[in-house]
This record gives structure tokens, sequence and C-alpha cells, in this order.
């Protein structure tokens, strides 16, 4: 005999606090990131590399950036779904500007840097996927290509991705590259574990 769950609605004010949550999280990541010298991949992985090459704020560069995709997120996803990604991605953009001012890394090791960065960052993005929010930009892309038809999201996230660190192999030294790769791998490892459908049936 199977049982049938049912999801509960979640709550406006559980929306904000999930959205809080997951932007601080990400942000908080993503300053690892930025302090360590790496990358990630997606949009936020394009503004981290043109940071580190122009010494622009992460948070402006990353905002500017997912400007273009909105209305691929309201043509695929709604206005609702719109809405929340603007708001996750304008906290991400303000919160990782703030945080190395609220926070003074004196000493930073690398590899904890890209462990726990992908692993907050990808804690973070699950966190807003549960509450029907994201981080816009490629992600959007290649699920609206996908329901086109014209490529499979998984494989335009995938070599935009391999792109990204291809290129900053020749902006970064070799090991932070590396360790690029391993925060990527880490990222995607929480997506894969706890991003399952009916394991969670919370809808907004």
């Amino acid at each position: 005999m199977t049982e049938t769950i049912t999801g509960e609605r979640h709550r406006p004010y559980e929306d904000v606090l999930a959205i809080l949550l997951g932007a601080g999280m990400v942000s908080f990541g993503l300053v690892l990131y930025g302090q360590a010298t790496l990358v990630t991949g997606s949009t936020a992985g394009i503004a981290l590399l043109v940071s580190h090459v122009t010494g622009w704020r992460f948070g402006a560069i990353f905002f500017v950036i997912n400007v273009p995709f909105y209305w691929l997120a309201f043509a695929r996803m709604g206005w609702l779904f719109t809405l929340k990604t603007f708001v996750t991605v304008g906290l991400v953009s303000l919160l990782s500007w703030l945080m190395p001012r609220w926070i003074d890394i004196a000493a930073l090791d690398p590899v904890f840097a890209a462990i726990m960065g992908g692993a907050l960052s990808g804690m973070g993005l699950l966190v807003l996927f549960r509450h029907r929010s994201g981080l816009g930009g490629i992600t959007t892309l290649a699920l609206y290509l996908q329901d086109r038809k014209i490529v499979r999201a998984g494989y335009l996230q995938l070599a935009i991705d391999l792109t990204i660190m291809a290129a900053a192999a020749f902006v970064l030294p070799w090991d932070r590259t590396l360790l690029s790769l391993l925060g990527a791998a880490v990222f995607n490892l929480m997506i894969a574990i706890n991003h399952r459908p009916g394991r969670y049936v919370g809808m907004s």
C-alpha cells in the first residue's frame, strides 16, 4: 500500500525567511571563493572571474549579468518566481559586498574555502529552490532552451561551467583552478543528493 504525500503550502513569512537564509548562505560561500581567489560555475562564476580580472566588485557584476535573464524567468516560471529571483539576486549582490565588512578573514585555507564555499552555496541554492526562487542567469537560460527542445539543460550548464573553468586556467594559478573544480563538485553534490522529486513537498 502506497502512502499519498500532500504538500503544505509555504506561508509568505516562511518564503521571506527562506530567501534571506538562502541568499545569506550563497553570499557567504561566494565571499569565501572571492577571498581565496576561486571561481564557481554559472552566472556567479562569470561574475567572480570578471571580478578577479578587473578588480570590480562582484556584487555589481553579478547583478548586471543577471538582468537580461529575467524575461526568460518570467516566460518559463511566471511573475512570482521572477520577482523572488530578482530579490534574491539583489540580496546576494548586496550581502556579498557587506559581508567582508562584517567579517575580517585574516587567514583562509583555500581547500577549506573550496569545500565549505561549495557546500554553503549548494545548500543555500537548495533552500531557494524549495521556496520557488533561484539565482537567475545561466540556469534559467538552460531550462528555457530545454523547454524549446533546443538543448538539454544539463548539457548546456555543464558546457558553460567547463568553459568558465577553462577560462579560469588562463587567469588563476593552476592550484586555484583545480580547487575551483573541487568546489564545483561539492556544490553539485549538495544539489544532487538533496534535490530529489518527492523528498520535499512544500510549495510556495
